[in-house]
This record gives C-alpha cells, structure tokens and sequence, in this order.
C-alpha cells in the first residue's frame, strides 16, 4: 500500500466501477432488488470475466489471461 491519497491503488477498482456504471447500470432497469442482483452476478462473473475483452491484458479477457500464466 502507497501513501494516503496515492490514486494508484484504486487505479483498478475505479476502473471496473467506471466500466460497470457505463456498460450496466446505465443502460438497465430493474424492477425488484434480486433481479439487479441476479443481473449483476451475470455480468460480474459470467460477462466481465469471461466474455469482455480487456485492453490491460492485449484484449484478453481476465479468464484467457489466468489461463494463459
């Protein structure tokens, strides 16, 4: 961990909230708590992870990029 106020340590949870903001909540609508859980779950685990390409890892997505180590 850097110094207090250090962005870099965010750098990467801000991004995925940016993205998720963007590419999910944004363009959605729920009509129950479970079904946004649900619909978040899909995107977190099946989407995000596996299906979306990344361009910190050459446009691989984070599943190709473990399985590739």
């Amino acid at each position: 961990m850097s110094k207090v106020g250090c962005s870099y340590d965010n750098l990467p949870m801000e991004s995925f909230c940016g993205t998720f903001k963007a590419e999910f909540i944004n363009k959605s609508h729920f009509s129950s708590d479970e079904e946004l859980n649900n619909a978040t779950m899909d995107y977190v685990y099946v989407y995000y992870n596996h299906v979306r390409p990344h361009s910190s890892n050459n446009y691989m997505t984070p599943f190709e990029k473990r399985m590739q180590a």
